[in-house]
């Protein structure tokens, strides 16, 4: 298994999306987050990164909700920590 920094490096390239504020949210929350994360987050935010970006505006800005309970989590606390959660 590549090590936490390898992890993180290559997670924080994946949140290049194209656009700013997309890559804001993304990159904000591993920044935030990453150096905390376990396996299962790692694996959770890779996956969630796999999503199209217009599906993942959609669910950062909260006109959508992903359709994988571990997704709904992980959104809602990158929309906490951006102040876009109620």
């Amino acid at each position: 298994m590549p090590s936490t920094d390898a992890r993180l490096k290559r997670l924080h390239w994946r949140c290049r999306r194209g656009t700013r504020e997309l890559d804001a949210l993304l990159g904000g929350w591993l920044d935030a987050r990453g150096a905390s994360m376990d396996d299962a987050q790692f694996a959770t935010f890779d996956s969630l990164l796999d999503q199209q970006d217009p599906e993942l505006w959609d669910w950062l800005i909260g006109h959508a909700e992903p359709p994988r309970a571990d997704w709904r989590a992980l959104v809602s606390e990158i929309r906490q920590r951006a102040g876009l959660a109620p």
